[in-house]
């Protein structure tokens, strides 16, 4: 599934920069994950940089959009054919 930024954001500025995939951007208060573009890091890193850096620990696993390992790597395929 993709990930989301909770209300805990303290809009530390340290996610944008990690995410491969330019999912991040800033938000109308908070930080927001642009679910077409997250792949969890998937065809990058073993474990989604955005949540390894984030110090208040508000990346999660957003339950609203399931999604397999298998359909993340397509969705990275899809977006490195696109680039």
């Amino acid at each position: 599934m993709s990930l989301e930024i909770t209300d805990e954001c303290i809009n530390c500025d340290v996610c944008e920069p990690e995410c491969p995939n330019e999912a991040i951007s800033m938000g109308p208060e908070i930080y927001v994950i642009d679910p077409n573009l997250c792949t969890e890091c998937v065809g990058h890193f073993d474990t989604p940089q955005c949540m390894e850096v984030c110090p208040v620990e508000c990346i999660n696993k957003d339950p609203a959009k399931p999604e397999t390992q298998d359909e993340l790597m397509a969705k990275y395929e899809k977006l490195q054919a696109g680039k």
